[in-house]
């Protein structure tokens, strides 16, 4: 059996499974599935009774009409809708709010000043208070 490289087929799906993308998927997914189950708790154990005590039913699974002997049941329908939205809810108020404000203030922070000039012969960075241009020795005046 030929071998690929030196490696072989264990190494290389080794090194497959440790490149950057393929933990970051795993971590994202794993991390995601926890969320989605925090969240599938909040529905049930908290949306749901107060849609309940608003309608009066907890459960629209049992929701159906008929029509010509086909019945519909559009019940659960609306129960997964009210899951979606209910994880569309905490993912924007959990996770892309507070991404969007770090974002802003990360682009509001004002740069930090440089300790370099440009040289006015050659336009290399130079330090401010240097005297001469250390890449084509032009006297440069420092600056106050």
């Amino acid at each position: 059996m030929a071998m690929a490289g030196n490696k072989g087929l264990l190494g290389e799906f080794k090194d497959f499974l440790l490149r950057g993308n393929v933990v970051d998927l795993a971590i994202a997914v794993i991390i995601g599935t926890a969320f989605g189950l925090v969240v599938s708790a909040l529905v049930k154990d908290l949306l749901t009774p107060i849609v309940a005590a608003v309608f009066g039913k907890p459960d629209f699974s049992n929701l159906t009409f008929t029509i010509n002997h086909s019945r519909f049941l559009f019940g659960d329908f609306i129960n997964q809708v009210i899951a979606f939205l209910s994880v569309a809810t905490a993912v924007f108020f959990v996770v892309v709010k507070p991404v969007n404000l770090l974002a802003e203030r990360r682009r509001l922070a004002p740069e930090p000043e440089s300790s370099d000039r440009p040289c006015p012969e050659c336009l290399s960075q130079i330090p401010k208070a240097a005297r001469r241009c250390s890449y084509c020795t032009t006297e440069v005046a420092p600056l106050a």
